[in-house]
């Protein structure tokens, strides 16, 4: 049987120091409430990167956008309702 597909999305590039502490927040409310998340460089994906460029990281929650630049962890465990 296989992992439910993650609630959360971080979408980053390489070398982002905002996709640094945004990714410590996630994995940090994720590991808190039992959720997994996954992560996407914008770099590997033309139309990720022609939609995000501006806004990394992105963080998307159930498939929508829920923050980008930076990661409010409180905003982030409501929307996963913990």
């Amino acid at each position: 049987m296989s992992a439910p597909d993650p609630r959360v999305r971080l979408l980053t590039r390489p070398g982002c120091h905002l996709c640094d502490d945004a990714r410590a927040v996630v994995e940090a409310v994720c590991a808190e409430l039992g959720e997994h998340y996954d992560e996407l460089s914008i770099d590997d994906d033309p139309e990720l990167a022609r939609r995000y460029g501006e806004e990394i990281p992105v963080t998307l929650v159930d498939g929508r956008q829920h923050d980008y630049w930076r990661v409010d962890p409180v905003r982030l465990r409501r929307a996963l309702g913990g």
